[in-house]
């Protein structure tokens, strides 16, 4: 492989990941205000 191709692996990941841990970080942000 390529390490172009290794590079765009590791971005897709990282944008994957990271839009999950905003997803779950808003939904605890939200579940917290309710229970407040």
């Amino acid at each position: 492989m390529s390490s172009g191709a290794i590079i765009m692996m590791v971005l897709a990941l990282s944008i994957t990941w990271g839009g999950a841990a905003i997803c779950i970080a808003i939904a605890i942000k939200k579940r917290n205000k309710r229970e407040s």
